[in-house]
Parts: C-alpha cells; sequence; structure tokens
C-alpha cells in the first residue's frame, strides 16, 4: 500500500512519505494482482485488508459485472474511506470492519462458503503512516499509538511504558532485526523512569541517544527498526498470519488463488512457509504458483519509491484432493 508520487522523502528501508497536501492511494503491484486474480469463472473475491480499497476498486472494476467483493479491515477509518469509495459499485462491495483472524465467519456472515480469490496486501497503509494522531511514524510528532483497531488493544506506549528491560530487547530484536536492540531497551526504561515515553518523537529521540553516532546517520534512520517491531507487536501481525492463511486457503474453491503481498522479510518467511507446508504431500490442498517471489516492475520501482520492498506469493486450490 502507498500514496501517489509528489515529493518523497526517504525515512527508512522501503519506507517513504509524500509530502504534497492532497495525494491519492494507489496499491502496489496492481497489475500483476490483477493477472493473477481475474479468471472466467471467478466471482467472489475477498480482499482481507481492504485498507483505502486501492485493489479493491481494481478488482470490481476489471472483473465481471456480476462479482462480489467482500473487504475486510481491522481500521474504522480505512472501511470508512472504503465505502465511499466503492460506492459506485453497489451491493457487489460487502465491506465489514473485521480482522482477518475472523475470514471464515465474515465470508460465512454474507452467505458464502467459498470464495475465487483472496489477497492479503499487508503491513501498514500509507494513510496510516501519514496521519500523525496514528503514531505509526516518528516523522510527525503523535502518540504512541501504532494500534490499527483504535478501539481495543494495548498501544505502543503501554509497552515501553510497562514491558521489562529484557522483553522489550526481545520484541526489538525478534520482530525489528535490530542490532542494538539491548541498548534501546535500556534507554527506553532509564527515560521512563524519568516520567512515561508518550509520543513518537519521545521515543525516536530517546533510540537516538542510544545508538552509536555512526549508526544515527546510516542508511535508514536509527529508529525505524524500533517503530516496526512495536507495531508489528501491538497488533499481533506474524502471529495472526499462519493461522489466517491456512483459514483463507480452507474457503478457496477449487481453482480458487490465493495472493499475498508483504513488505520485510519476517512476513515473507511466514507465507513462504506456510505456503510450502500446504503445498507438500499427496493430499496437499493447494499448489504454489511463484517459487520465488514476484517483484515489482522497475518503472514502478522508479514512480512509486515505497513498493520497491514488496513481495508477491500466488497459490491455487487444487481442482480435486491430492491432485494439481
Amino acid at each position: 500500500m502507498y500514496t501517489a508520487p509528489g515529493k518523497w522523502e526517504k525515512v527508512g528501508e522501503g519506507e517513504f512519505h509524500a509530502s504534497d497536501e492532497f495525494l491519492r492511494h494507489f496499491p502496489v503491484m496492481q497489475q500483476e494482482i490483477l493477472s493473477w486474480l481475474l479468471k472466467e469463472n471467478a466471482r467472489i473475491y475477498l480482499d482481507c485488508t481492504v485498507g483505502h480499497s486501492g485493489h479493491a476498486e481494481k478488482i470490481l472494476g476489471a472483473s465481471h459485472s456480476d462479482s462480489v467483493l467482500i473487504g475486510l479491515d481491522r481500521d474504522s477509518t480505512a472501511i470508512a474511506a472504503s465505502k465511499e469509495r466503492l460506492r459506485k459499485f453497489g451491493d457487489r462491495a460487502i465491506l465489514r470492519q473485521g480482522h482477518f483472524m475472523d475470514l471464515k465467519r465474515h465470508v460465512v456472515g454474507c452467505g458464502f462458503s467459498q470464495v475465487d480469490g483472496i489477497l492479503f496486501d499487508l503491513g501498514v497503509s500509507s494513510p496510516q503512516l501519514d496521519e500523525p494522531a496514528r503514531g505509526f511514524s516518528f516523522q510527525s510528532d503523535g502518540p504512541l499509538d501504532m494500534r490499527m483497531d483504535q478501539s481495543k488493544g494495548l498501544t505502543a506506549a503501554d509497552l515501553v511504558n510497562e514491558r521489562q528491560e529484557a522483553e522489550l530487547a526481545d520484541i526489538i530484536f525478534h520482530f525489528g532485526e535490530e542490532r542494538f536492540s539491548r541498548r534501546i531497551a535500556r534507554a527506553i526504561v532509564r527515560a521512563r523512569a524519568v516520567r512515561p515515553l508518550m509520543t513518537t518523537k519521545e521515543l525516536a529521540s530517546v533510540i537516538e541517544g542510544a545508538v552509536p553516532a555512526h549508526y544515527r546517520h546510516g542508511r535508514i534512520h536509527c529508529a525505524t527498526r524500533t517503530f516496526q517491531a512495536l507495531r508489528i507487536a501491538v497488533n499481533q501481525e506474524l502471529e495472526c498470519l499462519e493461522p489466517s492463511l491456512r483459514d483463507a486457503v480452507d474457503i478457496l474453491a477449487p481453482g480458487g488463488r490465493l495472493c499475498v503481498i508483504s513488505f520485510h522479510s519476517l512476513e515473507d518467511r511466514i507465507v513462504k512457509q506456510t505456503f510450502r507446508a500446504l503445498s507438500l504431500g499427496v493430499e496437499a490442498p493447494i499448489t504454489v504458483l511463484t517459487k520465488k517471489p514476484q517483484l515489482p516492475q522497475e518503472d514502478e520501482v522508479r514512480e512509486h519509491p515505497r513498493s520497491r520492498s514488496a513481495k508477491l506469493r500466488v497459490a491455487q486450490r487444487r481442482e480435486r484432493e491430492g491432485h494439481s
């Protein structure tokens, strides 16, 4: 997920922000997704991370006139934006606020038992990154929230102010792959002993003071990995992914396809391993169609820099159990 090109500022690996006042949300790898999902007999689609409906709009616009798309998202703001954007499709667009962990329940609740195409576009969207009140980015000061569903759950402030130093270090190391995780966790604990860390700028400042000088001026901002780690922990993104992918395969109709776009190695590893596990053996339910992840075309990366970290993997439900 990302926005249209404007005045781009590089803030981290795979992370860019556009500063123009009016920006439209554009889907990553749009043509690739359409080429995989649009099949002659496909009528029912499920977008598990509909966001601001960049992909959903393209799928509905290019698919059969009697096709239906169910769009899920934890973010109430995204659902409201999608309702407006997809209004022109009428009853063909069914939008529900909810987590893709509950995708089976939502599909059944919409009156379907199977779907023909499923999309997961993982990670945080540009509209979320660009809204300071959401607390996802250190580029603008805002509350340390980071919840995709702001109606429930722990915030990033809860984690940094309440978790023990060792647990914080583990979160930052495992989810952010941050080599200075212990130094950063130690600095957070020292800082919060003076006063709680409540804003993105406060946390970023603590991180900057904790890491070596050469790291503060590296290729990516020194706070990028810690912010990623906290966001993943707050939203339980990795824990939810494998069981959700398995549920998605369960509701795929024979010949139906599952597309997953990931933006960092931790997500992609889970997708790869889950697809592999579900494709082995005579009774395996899927065939993996992308032996290696598909990457964005060079012209897309030039026009929309954030797309460069995207990886797309695709699997197809076997027509008959035990046969490809």
